[in-house]
């Protein structure tokens, strides 16, 4: 009986491995997010004020199935954090500009 639940516990455990570089993780202050019907797509963007171009720093694929547990956990994540620290407050959305930077004057 006893050997049956340690096998359960064993096989529930998944064993994923974190390399230094991805540990670093990657900055992101835009994510733009496009799906199919088999698939999302979500970019992150990085974008510097003054910088003419940005870049997509990361793309993560999922399926409609993994998106909607994302959604979730980042939801139950958001409720937890404003639980503990306090309402996250949530600016006005600022329209993304197709050509930011600094603009020339003559």
């Amino acid at each position: 009986m006893a050997e049956d639940k340690k096998t359960q516990k064993n096989q529930k455990q998944i064993n994923i491995e974190l390399d230094e570089a991805v540990a670093q993780g990657t900055y992101s202050n835009l994510a733009i997010i496009n799906h199919s019907v088999s698939e999302f797509v979500v970019d992150f963007v990085n974008i510097m004020p003054g910088t003419p171009k940005s870049k997509v720093k990361s793309r993560i694929i999922l399926t409609p199935q993994h998106a909607k547990r994302l959604a979730k956990a980042l939801a139950e994540n958001v409720k937890r954090f404003e639980n503990a620290h306090g309402v996250i407050k949530d600016y006005e959305r600022q329209p993304v500009p197709l050509n930011f930077g600094p603009t020339g004057q003559a």
